[in-house]
């Protein structure tokens, strides 16, 4: 997929947001964990990657309520959907001055058609290295949904079949969601939320 960024300035990547707060003290002491003078691009982006795909539970997964939204409450919590596992992502890779974006798929509820469509995020990540875009996805694996970083081909959990109205949307945007985040912020069912209250379209 040709990838195709919301901003032409990478500075708009860095911001930091209500809900990619990575000046938060706990956030600041995971990525002090996590990095060092050492790593590369390619190597911090890698170990950011795989710590949210593996350490951070997908709520949906584990059959969690819980519905945090900000980056820090995400990583307190150790857990949250798709979109608040995006938010951390982009709060540790920005806290690195590592361009990060949020990208969306428009997928099936529980990959049944007859369910209807809610978005899914991912995160698109400029390696300065590399001097191109990449995108992941930290949902967290499991049997049949498998995601790995990878800078040469996608490796990502899903491929939207868009012949029956899934869709990958090629987009890298500089916030989240507006809409999802509303609904992330006033939801306290993590199940529920999914399958009737997230957008189903961009």
């Amino acid at each position: 997929m040709n990838l195709i960024a919301e901003s032409i300035e990478l500075g708009d990547y860095l911001n930091e947001l209500p809900v990619v707060n990575f000046s938060h003290e706990c956030i600041k002491q995971k990525t002090n964990l996590l990095f060092s003078d050492k790593q590369d691009d390619v190597e911090k982006v890698k170990i950011a990657y795989e710590y949210v795909r593996d350490e951070i539970a997908q709520s949906l997964d584990i059959e969690s309520q819980y519905v945090p939204c900000k980056a820090s409450d995400v990583l307190n919590y150790g857990e949250g959907v798709c979109f608040a596992k995006a938010n951390l992502l982009a709060a540790i890779l920005r806290s690195q001055t590592i361009p990060t974006g949020f990208c969306y798929q428009r997928l099936f509820i529980d990959g049944n058609i007859q369910n209807g469509y809610a978005l899914h995020a991912l995160n698109a990540v400029f390696i300065p290295s590399l001097n191109r875009w990449i995108r992941l996805d930290a949902r967290g694996n499991r049997e049949g949904v498998i995601g790995e970083f990878s800078i040469e081909e996608e490796i990502l959990p899903y491929k939207p079949n868009e012949k029956l109205g899934e869709k990958d949307y090629p987009i890298i945007y500089t916030k989240p969601n507006i809409d999802a985040m509303k609904v992330l912020e006033k939801s306290t069912d993590a199940h529920r939320m999914y399958r009737y209250d997230l957008p189903s379209a961009l």
